[in-house]
């Protein structure tokens, strides 16, 4: 073993930042990372034992006991359930003789939870052994787990489309794109390249003035305008680094699996134009270990477009212009789609956020400046400088310029990407996606907002319903609460870094009070701690994800307070949550137990 991991740790030239890809890849020689090569890791690249524990602790496909030569992720999100999960993990269960949480006592077969994996358009969807697996029935998991005792592989299982280097498969033909509207941007199209051969003929502060006069604001859900993000990078000296957050952890979203599928050459050139404005020469593209399926057809891209010279040495032919892409995976962090997070990820530490300021673009990579984007502001970046800003800003409404991705799943006839001009109505959205008896919409993922039929008539945009791009439709017959709440909410306390006290504490605090009240146990003071506590949240951690946690709770007391009301204990202001008979019964045994009385 020691060998083997060395020969691994060797590849990465002993480096302690690259210590994320030195895990991954013993996680998947030996299907978990064991002590010994925890030792010979820390030898190696010169770290303590405890820090390397600490990283590899700290991500969800990661793991220091064995996860089954086997190993399923089935995803438990909100849409999973609504689509038939419940089903198909006891049709896990019963097939493969252990229940989710555990592997069979031959070390066959491992069954664990995860949350949404990018699927949310064709669920109830797992990842067995990097490959997914979509539209799962329970006739399907009893035909996978036969395959997997006979020890047919999991790429095996499945037809898959397109080839590689080697006969390595390139796509996984069991993910679907479904592109329901296209749009006059991202899917609109291009010549791969032209981008740079138009940018190379301009200066660096040109590039930089076009992208701020198109009022290019992020896409990832802050909108931030991109321009400006860019302008302050380069007022820090190098070098600089250019950094893709491809996390797409926000339970619904999957647009960017999309992107990275359909059009990947406009992403790398993106990440290219925004090179030469801030002179940078090297890219990360971060992308969640839900994606790793993608990996060699992403690979095989960025060869093309090395062999095209759209990346590397002098490229078009521009003399010092320099740059080329490495592929960074995560391991399964939702707060690493926060941009410090991400950088310490990508440092090979565990992905808590930083204390701002110095912010990204002062002090990011390896202390570097860098610039942070998400995959579609990159790709929009391409399409203004094609077409121009003047063009770019004729789009989308007074405050939101351009169009805007959005992943559309739920109760609906017709999930997945839509392609809209920002200041759409979310009622003109409902009504494309074929809906009947909505309830709700979650917008922007648990850390969005949700709003019912009273709100439809709003716009989604930077001015009204910001978005960065998850849209999920909840039918009247499904339990608010119960079904959606609860489970986002769990959620956001198993995402949790742990560093803040009041997301720590007061994500399960709130948990416990909404079981309390979804039980029939709560009374009105409950309803006024969760705000109190949610608001609390807002002001006293420190990054995104903590100060969004309390959303699902808070944006349904707004919107939906009588679903709350209903399920309140009546005429008291005591609480009477307390069980006297089962109380009195332990108090007796107790005393039953002692001695002469």
């Amino acid at each position: 073993m020691r060998t083997t991991v060395k020969n691994i740790i060797a590849k990465y030239n002993n480096d302690k930042t690259r210590l994320m890809d030195i895990l991954i890849d013993i996680q998947s020689q030996y299907g978990f990372i064991p002590e010994e090569a925890v030792e010979v890791v820390a030898e190696e690249t010169v770290l303590s034992k405890v820090d390397v524990v600490q990283t590899l602790s700290f991500y969800h496909f990661l793991s220091q006991k064995p996860v089954g030569k086997y190993a399923v992720y089935l995803n438990d999100s909100v849409v999973a359930n609504m689509k038939g999960r419940a089903e198909v993990a006891k049709a896990f269960e019963e097939e493969a003789g252990c229940k989710f949480g555990s592997v069979t006592s031959d070390g066959m077969i491992g069954l664990h939870n995860t949350a949404c994996i990018g699927m949310s358009d064709q669920e109830p969807a797992a990842i067995i052994n990097d490959v997914i697996f979509t539209n799962l029935t329970p006739l399907m998991v009893k035909e996978i787990v036969q395959k997997m005792k006979k020890g047919v592989t999991a790429s095996e299982m499945i037809k898959l489309k397109g080839e590689g280097q080697n006969g390595s498969a390139l796509i996984n033909s069991m993910v679907f794109n479904n592109i329901r509207k296209s749009g006059p941007v991202i899917f609109a199209p291009y010549d791969g390249g032209s981008s740079l051969k138009k940018i190379i003929k301009m200066t660096p502060r040109e590039v930089i003035s076009e992208i701020k006069a198109s009022n290019l604001r992020g896409r990832g859900g802050a909108g931030f305008p991109t321009g400006l993000k860019w302008d302050f990078c380069t007022k820090t000296p190098g070098p600089r680094y250019i950094l893709c957050n491809a996390d797409e952890g926000e339970p619904g979203t999957f647009k960017e699996r999309v992107i990275l599928t359909e059009v990947p050459k406009l992403l790398f050139e993106g990440m290219a134009i925004a090179a030469y404005a801030i002179d940078a020469k090297e890219g990360i593209l971060y992308l969640r270990a839900e994606y790793k399926y993608l990996k060699a057809y992403l690979e095989n891209t960025l060869q093309e477009m090395r062999d095209a010279n759209q990346l590397g040495k002098n490229i078009e032919g521009k003399e010092g212009f320099d740059f080329d892409i490495r592929i960074q995976f995560g391991a399964g962090a939702y707060v690493c789609g926060e941009e410090s997070a991400l950088i310490e990820s990508a440092e090979g530490k565990r992905g808590e956020p930083r204390n701002r300021p110095p912010f990204p673009v002062q002090k990011g990579y390896l202390d570097k400046p860098t610039v942070v984007n998400n995959v579609e502001t990159l790709c929009t970046v391409v399409k203004i400088i094609n077409h121009g800003a003047e063009w770019f800003t004729t789009m989308g409404s007074r405050e939101s310029n351009g169009t805007k991705l959005l992943s559309v799943s739920g109760d609906c006839e017709f999930p997945g990407v839509y392609a809209i001009e920002w200041g759409m109505r979310v009622r003109d959205l409902l009504e494309m996606a074929g809906t009947e008896n909505v309830q709700a919409v979650q917008i922007g993922g648990p850390s969005g907002i949700c709003i019912g039929p009273k709100d439809f008539k709003r716009t989604i945009s930077f001015e009204d319903i910001p978005t960065g791009g998850a849209i999920m439709i909840i039918g009247k017959e499904r339990n608010l609460l119960k079904d959606v709440v609860l489970n986002y909410t769990n959620f956001f306390i198993d995402e949790s870094c742990g560093s803040c006290v009041p997301c720590r504490a007061f994500t399960v605090l709130m948990r416990n009070t909404l079981k309390k009240i979804i039980d029939g146990k709560g009374v009105k003071s409950d309803l006024d701690n969760l705000v109190d506590w949610g608001n609390k949240m807002k002001i006293a951690n420190r990054c995104g994800l903590g100060q969004t946690a309390a959303q699902p709770i808070l944006t349904t007391i707004e919107n939906f307070r009588e679903k709350y009301v209903e399920l309140l204990q009546e005429d008291t202001k005591y609480e009477l949550g307390f069980d006297m008979e089962k109380a009195v019964a332990a108090s007796c045994a107790y005393v039953d137990r002692i001695p002469n009385l």
